[in-house]
């Protein structure tokens, strides 16, 4: 299997780790949202900018964020990075 292959398979690995505590496996809830950045970013992140992500992140308005609007956060972290 090739890296980029694989690379996808665990972001989308991470997303399942988180989506659906609170519900819906398809999506992520804010608290799962704020559980997910601390703990694969190692940040202690306050209300305030997990508030400011979520809503940065959930493009639709629908008050949760979509495996679709994950990627983009995850290729938003990537550009930073790299």
């Amino acid at each position: 299997m090739g890296e980029l292959i694989a690379a996808m398979g665990i972001i989308r690995k991470v997303f399942d780790k988180y989506a659906g505590e609170e519900g819906d496996k398809e999506s992520l809830t804010k608290k799962e949202l704020s559980k997910l950045l601390r703990e694969q970013l190692g940040g202690n992140f306050s209300s305030k900018e997990v508030d400011e992500f979520f809503k940065g992140l959930n493009q639709d308005g629908d008050s949760v964020i979509s495996y679709q609007e994950y990627v983009v956060f995850v290729a938003t972290l990537a550009l930073m990075v790299g």
